[in-house]
């Protein structure tokens, strides 16, 4: 019997050392093959995200107020015509909250590439902008222009100090800064 254990014991010894070795050899290859599928996951995702930044970059370029009312030509061409009264306050804040809502709705699908607290920072520079628009529109005088409005807008905005637009182009830089540091 004492023979049996003398066997017995330095066998369970070596089956609990091999086993032992077994599981942590099958966790470092495990680990070894999440990093591998993460970091080829990272490389096909990076692009696709400063895609993301550079669109969201654009959508927040383009409904700046400077932005909207030099780059659309239909508005452009209607305050030509401002002078025959065909074109009024109402129909180019009309336009311009019609190209922030296009650009947004446009640009929607971003979101996922870029953390929360970017998105609520487009989103709210969406909202302020049309906020912005309809208040300048109000305080307008009545028989004012579109050209009247245009020069009203551009001179309230310049004048906003930091606005949700430098504030989330700041927040979009600084995220993808990050993606590369």
């Amino acid at each position: 019997m004492s023979t049996l254990i003398a066997y017995t014991i330095p066998a369970l010894v070596v089956l609990l050392t091999s086993i032992s070795v077994l599981a942590l050899c099958l966790r470092a290859e495990d680990k070894k093959r999440r990093y591998e599928l993460q970091r080829m996951a990272q490389k096909e995702l990076i692009p696709v995200r400063l895609r993301a930044y550079e669109r969201l970059a654009l959508l927040l370029e383009r409904t700046q107020p400077e932005a909207m009312v030099m780059n659309e030509a239909s508005a452009a061409h209607r305050m030509a015509q401002d002078s025959t009264g065909t074109y009024s306050v109402q129909d180019l804040q009309r336009e311009l909250l019609k190209t922030v809502r296009m650009e947004f709705d446009h640009n929607m699908s971003q979101q996922i590439y870029v953390s929360d607290e970017v998105w609520d920072h487009i989103i709210l520079a969406r909202d302020e902008m049309g906020g912005f628009i309809n208040t300048i529109a109000i305080q307008m005088k009545p028989g004012s222009t579109a050209m009247d409005y245009t020069k009203a807008l551009l001179s309230a905005y310049v004048s906003n100090g930091d606005t949700p637009h430098q504030k989330a182009q700041a927040m979009l830089r600084m995220e993808c800064q990050q993606l590369f540091g």
